[in-house]
């Protein structure tokens, strides 16, 4: 098992194959074992490249802070960068998955001499105009007693999940809870992010933004719609996984 110290909280992360590094980012409630190995996304990559994938802070086996400012702003993204700093890799391919494509985002926006090509899947943007989502009743439905008095349905679905991956559920409140900047459409298009991007999302997707704004937000993005897929379901899918070594295999060095 390997772990670094991310100023102050211990980050688990794996290593699998050979070669330039591809760093992956999971999603909420996930693990990386959960969000990549279950899915064999390991096996997919690791002949091809040096796969990293860690277990973001709250998550997995990393430390579980349960102060809700350990998460805030950029924390999580710097996570990664400090990963990279650990292990002596300058420049990376990457890609996140739902709360991982919102950290890869952020780094597109933050650190972008670090990125090679990023993959962006299960996420999308919101317009200044559109109403926001609200977290309140996930973090809620996180620190209830238990499931049964849980009503709102997709706090429900999102309680359910971080049950069955064995999450500790006050740090996932604490990091679902924490004071982090929507990923507005006009935010992200006044970067002018310069990385090559490919933004991947199912077809029956209804948990996260406008997957066509994030695209038109970036210039240059390909978006590649999975077919019948939703949140859960998209992440084993094997058009994904050849889109993604498709878009890996193109990128400009």
């Amino acid at each position: 098992m390997a772990y670094f110290d991310s100023n102050g909280v211990q980050i688990y992360f794996e290593e699998h194959g050979g070669g330039e590094p591809v760093v992956l980012v999971h999603g909420f409630a996930s693990r990386a074992e959960n969000n990549w190995g279950a899915t064999n996304w390991f096996t997919a990559l690791a002949p091809h490249y040096r796969v990293v994938a860690l277990d973001c802070r709250g998550h997995g086996k990393s430390g579980k802070p349960h102060d809700s400012a350990a998460y805030g702003g950029e924390t999580m993204g710097e996570d990664v960068i400090r990963l990279m700093d650990h292990l002596g890799i300058k420049r990376t391919l990457i890609m996140g998955y739902s709360m991982g494509g919102r950290i890869v985002t952020g780094l597109l926006m933050s650190h972008p001499e670090r990125l090679r090509a990023a993959v962006l899947g299960g996420i999308g943007a919101a317009s200044a105009t559109a109403p926001s989502f609200s977290r309140k009743p996930i973090v809620d439905a996180l620190l209830a007693e238990n499931i049964s008095g849980v009503t709102d349905q997709r706090a429900r679905e999102f309680r359910q999940f971080a049950e069955s991956t064995g999450n500790d559920l006050k740090a996932l409140a604490a990091c679902m809870g924490a004071d982090r900047e929507g990923l507005m459409a006009e935010h992200i298009a006044a970067k002018k992010i310069r990385v090559p991007v490919m933004i991947v999302i199912g077809t029956k997707d209804v948990l996260v933004g406008n997957p066509t704004l994030l695209r038109d937000a970036i210039a240059g993005s390909k978006l590649v719609m999975l077919e019948g897929r939703d949140h859960l379901s998209a992440p084993g899918d094997q058009h994904y996984k050849e889109a993604v070594a498709e878009f890996f295999k193109s990128a400009p060095a």
